[in-house]
């Protein structure tokens, strides 16, 4: 896949490569998406739901909440724009989320694509036509879910550009203000970035044209508000300035480009030139180097009467030069006996050290195994046997028997159960789920390993170490009852995490 980097303090808009999970979305299923907010914006939330269609293609149905002003997260942001992203690395700009309100606000959009299998991102921007996004992802999606319990597809890591050009640093950029963002409309502010960023990519020199149109409609434009028009009018006006601010960078961009291929061209002639002379010179010092070669040949012939006197000498010398290597070799031998019985007992006296550090590591994991086993007991039933301590979970955890979505009173509770088990690092957490035997095993095991990965995804979300996790779906091959009532059905729908010492 070919990577294209522009030079930062030049382009206005610079590509480095970030990756993100693609779902494949089948036909004609409903699929639901949650989206996770960074962690400097951790409030945000996002659901969609995505159905893809022999007719429309993939259509996509997405709401956001608590989100932040842009301008919060640094010069040049403006708005919001929703990614499509393939497995290519093909990016899809989807459209504009528009904000509601002047602080954390919730909004909503409807947008189609083409593509079926993709990611989504969130990302802030300077205006809503950027051909790229920002490295500031707000929110991106997980692993999707349907209400069928149908296994979707997906690729865990696909590579894609992020933009992380100078001008988000640049002192030219305009910075927004808050008082900015209450009053003035969004597409105002988004005209003056796009503006900037064309000057920031030097269009002052190559799109002079474009870029003064561009200017005259935003003037237009803060005109009509500042007149009190209608806001569809001002808004038309300051998408029209967006849209030539869009051009007029491109514009710049192209022509620049042809003006060092023209410059570049004219350096190659000048150093072909430069090679002939080189070339005329070259063949002036093979001539020069003849004379001498010449000469010496002359002073090698006296020389060699001079090595055949040498010659016994250089016999002696190399005799003796033996009988020194002989005596080199030795006192290596020697010194090697010896660093290596140094090492042996550096050896034993680590192995002494880590001994007792092993020792005092399981003294002090057999205090917090009593001390675990006590706060686990809020959650479920807890036993200690020969595979560690076992803690198991009611099947009231989940919103219905055959269903990944948690209870609303159990989100919290693993959030919990989350937070409780980071403060205990050195132990392994081994996840099965479990259910009863009513229904295709086949899909009783794909239920059951859909909620074991869920609840390893929360853990994880709430500061458990992904390094620690493992989650396994176990079907019904393990029942704790049998299969006859209604009572022992229920018993056997449980999850049990298996925490183990990490010795």
């Amino acid at each position: 896949m070919a990577i294209y980097l522009l030079f930062a303090g030049v382009y206005g808009q610079v590509d480095v490569p970030r990756k993100t999970t693609a779902i494949t979305y089948p036909l004609e299923e409903t699929v639901f998406v949650q989206f996770r907010g960074t962690t400097r914006f951790p409030r945000m939330k996002g659901e969609a739901k995505v159905k893809r269609t022999a007719r429309n293609g993939t259509q996509i149905e997405l709401s956001v909440s608590k989100m932040p002003r842009p301008f919060e997260l640094g010069r040049g942001y403006a708005t919001y724009v929703l990614w499509a992203i393939s497995p290519d690395g093909q990016v899809d700009n989807l459209g504009e989320i528009k904000r509601r309100g002047f602080f954390e606000f919730d909004s909503k959009i409807s947008v189609t694509t083409p593509l079926q299998t993709f990611a989504l991102i969130i990302t802030a921007e300077p205006h809503f036509l950027v051909r790229r996004p920002s490295q500031e992802i707000m929110l991106e999606n997980l692993n999707p879910y349907t209400i069928s319990g149908k296994t979707i597809s997906t690729m865990p890591a696909i590579q894609y550009f992020g933009n992380s050009s100078d001008y988000f640093r640049d002192s030219r950029t305009p910075e927004i203000a808050e008082i900015d963002y209450s009053k003035t409309p969004s597409t105002i502010l988004q005209a003056k970035q796009a503006i900037a960023l064309a000057k920031f990519s030097g269009a002052e020199r190559d799109a002079a044209e474009e870029l003064q149109e561009a200017v005259t409609l935003l003037a237009t434009a803060e005109e009509q508000w500042k007149a009190g028009r209608k806001e569809e009018e001002v808004d038309i006006t300051a998408r029209r300035a967006i849209s030539v601010a869009v051009k007029a960078e491109s514009t710049a961009i192209v022509r620049r480009q042809a003006r060092e291929k023209r410059n570049e061209q004219a350096r190659n002639d000048a150093e072909i030139r430069q090679a002939e002379n080189k070339y005329q010179e070259a063949l002036a010092q093979i001539e020069e180097l003849k004379t001498q070669l010449n000469n010496e040949i002359r002073a090698r012939e006296l020389s060699e009467r001079d090595v055949a006197n040498s010659v016994n000498q250089i016999r002696d010398l190399r005799a003796e030069n033996a009988r020194l290597r002989e005596e080199n070799t030795r006192l290596k031998i020697e010194a090697e006996n010896a660093r290596k019985r140094l090492d042996d007992v550096e050896k034993e006296k680590q192995a002494a050290i880590e001994e007792k550090e092993r020792e005092a590591k399981a003294a002090q994991l057999k205090a917090n195994a009593s001390e675990l086993i006590q706060a686990l007991r809020k959650f479920g039933t807890v036993e200690e046997n020969t595979r560690g301590i076992v803690l198991t979970l009611a099947e009231t955890y989940w919103s219905n028997p055959r269903t990944v979505a948690f209870a609303p009173a159990a989100v919290n509770r693993v959030a919990e159960l989350g937070a409780l088990l980071s403060k205990y690092p050195d132990f392994r957490v081994q996840i099965e789920a479990h259910t009863d035997a009513q229904g295709d095993p086949q899909t009783l095991e794909n239920l059951t390993q859909a909620r074991a990965e869920m609840l390893a995804e929360r853990l994880f979300a709430n500061g458990v170490t992904g390094g620690r996790l493992a989650a396994k779906g176990m079907g019904a091959t393990l029942p704790v009852a049998p299969n006859t009532t209604l009572a022992n059905r229920a018993k056997n729908r449980r999850i049990q995490l298996i925490l183990t010492p990490n010795i």
